[in-house]
C-alpha cells in the first residue's frame, strides 16, 4: 500500500496521521534510551565491540526516520 504525500492528505487524515506519529516518537525515544543504557553498560563492561555497534545502528535509523517526519509537521502547520 502506497503511503500519500502530506500535502495531499485531507485535514482529518493529517490530524490521525500527527496523533499516530507521537505515540510513534514516544516509543522510538524509549528505545533510544534504552540502547544508549546498552552502550553505557557495555563502554563500562569494557566490552566495545558488536554488542555496542548494533544498538548505534539502530539509533541511527530511528533517528534517520524521525527526519523524515519534520515534512508532515510542517504540513500540520499550515
Amino acid at each position: 500500500m502506497k503511503q500519500k504525500e502530506p500535502s495531499k492528505l485531507t485535514d482529518q487524515e493529517l490530524l490521525d496521521k500527527a496523533k499516530k506519529d507521537k505515540s510513534t516518537s514516544i516509543i522510538n525515544a524509549t528505545l533510544i534510551g534504552f540502547m544508549i543504557g546498552i552502550i553505557i553498560w557495555s563502554v563500562a563492561k569494557n566490552t566495545v565491540g558488536l554488542f555496542t555497534l548494533i544498538p548505534l545502528f539502530f539509533i541511527y535509523k530511528l533517528l534517520n526516520n524521525s527526519k523524515k517526519d519534520k515534512v508532515l509537521k510542517e504540513d500540520l502547520k499550515e
